[in-house]
């Protein structure tokens, strides 16, 4: 393995672990440019001294890697630094990215949302919704005329009485059907609670005009309309909502000002954690960068209000850009290009979960987690054909490998796995099961003392 890597230019590591809930950390290493898995090890936390003897040992298997990729843990920071310290290192930008716009956004988004929450415009929607509903059933005759109108751009016929009833009910779908406007990004990048919030705008906004309108026709039926009306306003006419709005859409733009300098995780973007960034010289991203930088700075106010932004982006602007690196292989010098992302771990997470659900037919893997070993996700190595070649050593078939290899060795791993898989014995489970577990130790150790 370590001579196929060298050929091939070296390795570039990416480091990431999961887990859920309290289930152990799996942690791996995988290799960028192959895309082979390293090495595996589940661990309690990503704290500095659980990682330490996992770099060490990816290193004296495999060597130096010609560069580092991972996000911005503080245990995989300073674990790194230890262990690969003249390594080029550099971090995910879209992770870098999501903690700027957490650090950025979350505390006024919070603060929206409880408002928005408090105002309780969701439930009396619904039940809007689930009225009109009744009346619309008995009306679907006059969609189909809605829906040629909305193509002609006028109506056709007279207006019926369902009309008005037909897109009350429609406008507050379409209010719900806010989550389809977000890209797949998660927050900071989608901020669906605002994006609810503008939907509510545009309907009031659209209902005032119509609310205005002195045809008779509309004049006769636009109940459904005034109704509408009036609990949207209570929502958009808010005070102190408007004013948690302005302030969120305003740091939102200067945060997606960034993305677009970054060109990743774009405001139009569709590809979620799939997104690797546009293909960009990294000289380009980092000119880029520089004048988003200046721009925050060129203002009292913004420098004032985006001081921690900026301070965050110096923090790590060495790690940030990352120059095309030369290695020499056995057919020359060849230039390899860090990936400026984690997210092919990211990735090979998700899969892992997608089967590992597939497999036990459970939404939560915690106790997938707790039971598989360690060098589990070694086994997806198996699709590479070269590294197939490696492990088998000339054998044909890897019934025909696992023959040579020494039983009682399997056996001694298999029963230290079993040791070390983090489960809780039968009888302390049973004990801390009881609901007067605490009660008992007390009275006992009280009892304990009084002798």
């Amino acid at each position: 393995m370590r001579k196929f890597l060298k050929d091939r230019g070296g390795y570039i590591l990416h480091v990431d672990g999961t887990c859920e809930a309290d289930s152990p950390n799996l942690f791996c290493g995988l290799d960028g440019l192959s895309e082979l898995v390293l090495d595996t090890i589940k661990i309690s936390s990503e704290k500095k001294e659980k990682l330490v003897p996992f770099f060490r040992g990816i290193k004296e298997q495999y060597g130096e890697p010609t560069a580092l990729v991972h996000d911005m843990g503080k245990g995989i920071v300073n674990a790194v630094e230890e262990v690969f310290p003249e390594t080029p290192d550099f971090i995910c930008h879209f992770h870098f990215l999501r903690d700027i716009g957490k650090d950025l956004l979350a505390d006024e988004y919070r603060a929206f949302q409880k408002r928005l929450q408090r105002l309780k415009v969701r439930p009396i929607l619904r039940r809007k919704a689930k009225y009109l509903e009744k009346k619309v059933d008995s009306a679907r005759h006059d969609i189909d005329e809605i829906l040629e109108s909305l193509q002609r751009g006028h109506f056709q016929t007279a207006h019926s009485d369902h009309i008005p009833v037909i897109t009350a009910y429609a406008l507050i779908q379409w209010v719900f059907d806010y989550p389809n406007q977000s890209n797949g990004y998660g927050f900071p990048f989608d901020r669906v609670d605002f994006d609810f919030y503008e939907r509510l705008q545009q309907v009031h906004g659209l209902l005032k005009r119509i609310m205005k309108m002195s045809h008779s026709d509309f004049d006769r039926a636009n109940r459904p309309f005034g109704q509408l009306y009036k609990v949207v306003g209570n929502v958009v006419e808010d005070k102190r909502l408007n004013d948690l709005a302005k302030n969120l859409k305003a740091k939102a733009g200067v945060f997606d000002k960034l993305r677009c300098a970054m060109r990743i995780a774009l405001p139009e973007g569709k590809n979620g954690i799939n997104d690797n960034g546009d293909e960009m010289e990294m000289k380009s991203i980092e000119e880029k960068v520089t004048a988003f930088r200046d721009w925050l700075l060129e203002n009292k106010h913004r420098k004032k209000t985006y001081v921690n932004m900026v301070a965050q982006i110096d923090k790590y602007w060495e790690k940030l850009f990352a120059d095309p690196i030369p290695v020499v292989t056995p057919n020359g010098v060849t230039i390899i290009h860090p990936q400026r992302t984690n997210n092919i771990l990211e990735r090979f997470f998700r899969d892992a979960k997608r089967r590992g659900r597939k497999k036990t037919g459970m939404g939560s893997l915690n106790k997938m987690l707790k039971a598989i070993l360690a060098d589990t996700p070694l086994v997806q190595n198996l699709k590479n054909d070269q590294y197939m070649e490696i492990i088998l050593n000339g054998c044909s078939s890897l019934e025909e490998r696992f023959s040579q290899i020494d039983a009682s060795l399997v056996r001694e791993e298999m029963a230290e796995a079993a040791r070390s898989n983090g489960k809780i014995l039968p009888a302390i489970k049973k004990m801390i099961r009881d609901v007067e577990f605490t009660a008992k130790i007390s009275t006992l150790f009280r009892s304990a003392e009084a002798r």
